[in-house]
């Protein structure tokens, strides 16, 4: 497809979507207006904050307005969605399916947050960030310790772009195939899946076969209808990169992980 063709694609697209919120805008904002200044019934109080079930009409009609009228461009810009697996950093027992949304920031940079699911009640369990080959080459020896290379994740066939034709992904993959990934994970959702307790952990990637659970591998191509075993065989022509020393620090039997610590606060100011 020519770039021509995308770019029109792009602004059309983008021209029909302003075109329906700006139908909706004027209607909304008088609704927005009015439901925020309402006199509402408090709820009743819950033992504990809930992230699953319904939302009120009061919300649902909050949340419309909002997104007819207001603009979310960090959002817009996402452009690509991966899926793969990652394990903590400390416990390669306890793995979990990771769904990434990533904006391209340069040739050398991509940032993603990453949800449990691809659903519009998924729940944002992490962020990673994605560098080039070159950059990581140029990281501090303590800062590689935080990072995993991909190499695996690309040659096994694990990390898939659902629905992107096979050309398109086999393309996608030969460019993520050399860079590295720095992933932490803000909501445990393997132990909890009602509530983000804790604090931030960083994760990993798998780098040898036999490491992933293969019930948790399966499960996912049959939702998505793909095939890792597939995916593997169709990027066998890309070259396996040699990976930096640095990264995978976790291989060696020891790795770094976060831990919650009272500290003295500095520059505390009383009022």
């Amino acid at each position: 497809m020519s770039d021509d063709h995308t770019d029109d694609c792009v602004c059309r697209r983008r021209f029909n979507t302003t075109l329906v919120k700006s139908a909706l805008a004027l209607p909304l904002a008088g609704l927005f207006s009015r439901l925020a200044g309402a006199q509402q019934t408090p709820a009743a109080p819950l033992p504990a904050a809930s992230t699953s079930g319904p939302t009120s009409l009061h919300s649902k009609m909050l949340d419309t307005g909002a997104d007819a009228l207001q603009s979310k461009k960090p959002i817009d810009a996402m452009s690509e969605y991966l899926n793969g697996f990652h394990f903590y950093a400390d416990d390669m027992g306890r793995q979990v399916e990771a769904n990434h949304f990533c904006t391209h920031l340069s040739e050398d940079f991509h940032q993603c947050v990453i949800y449990d699911a691809n659903h519009a009640h998924a729940k944002l369990i992490g962020i990673e960030y994605i560098v080039s080959e070159r950059v990581f080459k140029t990281l501090p020896a303590e800062e590689k310790r935080l990072w995993h290379s991909h190499h695996y994740e690309v040659k096994s066939g694990e990390l898939v772009a659902p629905r992107v034709p096979d050309l398109a992904e086999h393309a996608f993959m030969k460019d993520l195939v050399t860079t590295y990934g720095k992933t932490w994970h803000t909501w445990q959702i393997d132990r909890d899946k009602t509530f983000p307790f804790g604090i931030p952990q960083l994760m990993m990637g798998f780098t040898q076969d036999g490491q992933a659970n293969p019930a948790m591998v399966q499960n996912r191509d049959e939702r998505f209808h793909v095939s890792a075993a597939a995916q593997k065989k169709n990027r066998a022509d890309i070259p396996m990169p040699t990976v930096d020393p640095g990264a995978n620090a976790w291989q060696s039997g020891k790795t770094v992980q976060l831990t919650l610590i009272e500290v003295p606060v500095k520059n505390l100011k009383k009022t």
